[in-house]
């Protein structure tokens, strides 16, 4: 059974930093893509970041608001995706979730919240002073 689970969200001072975790189980496909999303109160879900693995490419995507702050990772043997976060804001208080795309999906097209099947239960983050 295909499952997510996140997790490392908290509470931390604006400049700080938080690395979230996501834990990814029963996968049986070549190619998928593993995206970070967020919503905060009152706003749609953003994407944050992804990782694609398709047939022509293995490729990574940053949402403009996160390019150059956030940084996605994999860890294939553990089945983890990682999202660390620094020089946080209080912009980016939001709940996170990890979700998964079990097909081909271009790195291009990793940030669409629509192409994603599966989602985790969500984690909260909260910079603030």
């Amino acid at each position: 059974q295909l499952q997510l689970v996140e997790s490392g969200g908290g509470l931390v001072q604006p400049g700080g930093s938080l690395r979230l975790s996501c834990a990814a189980s029963g996968f049986t496909s070549d190619y998928y893509a593993i995206g970070w999303f967020r919503q905060a109160p009152g706003k749609e879900r953003e994407g944050v970041s992804c990782i694609s693995i398709s047939r022509t490419s293995i490729g990574i995507n940053y949402g403009a608001s996160v390019k150059g702050r956030f940084t996605i990772s994999r860890d294939n043997a553990k089945n983890m995706v990682y999202l660390q976060m620094n020089s946080l804001k209080p912009d980016d208080t939001a709940v996170y979730y990890c979700a998964a795309a079990g097909r081909d999906l271009l790195w291009n097209r990793c940030l669409i919240r629509s192409n994603y099947d599966l989602w985790g239960q969500g984690t909260q983050v909260t910079v603030s002073s």
